[in-house]
């Protein structure tokens, strides 16, 4: 029978970037009969808005509310002065797309380097100047072609898979971020998070496992 864990995420998703440690241990504790797909769920259209203050105001409160809860999760709040906010995730969604185009390695290497320069360096991924610095930065360390995901980035070919994509995520009835489900055969079964404890997760796969 395949069984397949389905992960959605949104690299500009804050809860994303606190799910992250745990994400990283369950994946590694996964049976390798397991297959692990990667899927982004696109959490705000593309945009050359400012952000409103209080959509402002109200990340913040959740940046702060995620530290609290999930121990070890440290954000840089430099970026609220620093840049220029925009609600707009599609262009690092489509870079996600793009980089998965050369390896499937480099969807979870981008996803990094696109929540650190974001959370920890105080950088805006809705800029694209800053997605192909990423790429840049990828290349130095790995067979990544920059050349090619420049090209690609803007292409029609990524924005067809990207909206293939969302529509994928969305018959999984997946409505926020990040998201766990657990197909085994032919059926979906949606996985309760939790930020802190990977075995709660992997008690909940054992548990669908055992009904199938």
């Amino acid at each position: 029978m395949n069984k397949t864990l389905i992960y959605v995420h949104d690299p500009m998703c804050s809860w994303c970037w606190g799910f992250e440690p745990v994400r990283s241990k369950l994946f590694n504790s996964i049976d390798s009969s397991v297959s692990i797909k990667r899927f982004v769920g696109g959490l705000a259209p593309d945009s050359n808005e400012p952000m409103p203050q209080d959509l402002q105001n109200m990340l913040k409160d959740t940046w702060r509310r995620i530290e609290q809860n999930i121990p070890g999760t440290v954000f840089n709040f430099d970026f609220w002065t620093k840049c220029q906010p925009r609600r707009s995730t599609y262009p690092s969604n489509r870079a996600i797309i793009a980089a998965r185009q050369q390896g499937v390695e480099y969807d979870e290497q981008m996803t990094h380097l696109i929540q650190s320069a974001y959370y920890s360096q105080a950088k805006n991924p809705s800029d694209e100047s800053l997605l192909i610095e990423l790429a840049s930065e990828l290349s130095k360390t790995s067979n990544f072609n920059c050349e090619q995901f420049i090209n690609d980035l803007g292409s029609k070919e990524i924005q067809a898979l990207f909206e293939q994509e969302l529509d994928y995520t969305r018959s999984l009835g997946v409505n926020g971020f990040p998201s766990l489900v657990y197909q085994s055969g032919n059926k979906l079964y949606s996985i309760g998070l939790d930020y802190n404890n990977a075995d709660n997760m992997l008690a909940q796969i054992k548990q669908v496992d055992g009904l199938s």
